[in-house]
């Protein structure tokens, strides 16, 4: 599953986190300082210190936006919440291809979070900066990602991926992951398409008990798959 997300920041969001960024100074600091064995000899971005003020005031916007955003919640549907991490991307940086850990431990109350989801919110207009597509691999091939600033893709956590060089500008991105409510990824999927059906559904105000009975299907279905 990859699902892109328009505007999940307005305007006013992306001037505060980008305000916060530009002023955070000491906290920007070296990606590799959390990224596993197999990441950290591919990683060279900067990004800041999950544990600073800067990086709590910051995923409180971000966590506020996604809370609401109807379409993240369809495609994911969470179940915790890695508290988001920002990172910046410089001339000359990359993240090489790699897979992302499948296990977070919470920065903050130690608890272990699996890693179901990726999420890329982009800060950064795509006419700010050349390269730096995050390029995702899975079962059709390649995909080349590089969105407005406030958009944002999830993708499943199990593809191979990367972050290509950078070759003009800056790129700053918000990064997080989610252990969602259905681990499978094909079931997550399906369940998504379902949810999209029953909403094009509802606004054209189809057959009543058809639409009611899908909706319970679409529950039934959550209730016999979900792990919580």
């Amino acid at each position: 599953m990859l699902v892109c997300i328009p505007d999940v920041l307005d305007a006013a969001q992306l001037v505060s986190l980008r305000e916060r960024l530009d002023r955070a100074g000491e906290a920007w600091v070296d990606g590799r300082v959390t990224a596993g064995y197999q990441g950290a000899p591919v990683k060279f971005n900067r990004q800041i210190d999950e544990r600073s003020e800067v990086a709590l005031a910051c995923q409180r916007i971000v966590v506020s936006a996604i809370e609401r955003n109807p379409v993240f919640i369809s495609a994911v549907l969470p179940n915790m919440v890695y508290p988001p991490m920002f990172n910046r991307y410089g001339e000359g940086m990359k993240f090489g291809a790699h897979v992302d850990g499948s296990v977070r431990i919470h920065p903050h109350d130690g608890r272990k979070i699996r890693t179901d989801v990726s999420a890329t919110l982009f800060l950064t207009n795509p006419a700010d900066y050349d390269g730096g597509e995050l390029q995702i691999e899975d079962t059709y091939g390649c995909h080349s990602v590089k969105l407005p600033a406030g958009d944002m893709v999830v993708y499943t956590a199990a593809s191979l991926h990367q972050v290509a060089p950078i070759t003009r500008g800056t790129r700053t991105s918000c990064f997080f992951w989610v252990q969602s409510l259905i681990r499978d990824d094909a079931q997550r999927t399906m369940l998504y398409e379902m949810d999209g059906a029953i909403q094009r559904l509802n606004q054209t105000n189809a057959d009543e008990i058809a639409r009611r009975s899908l909706i319970g299907c679409y529950h039934n279905l959550v209730r016999e798959w979900s792990e919580t």
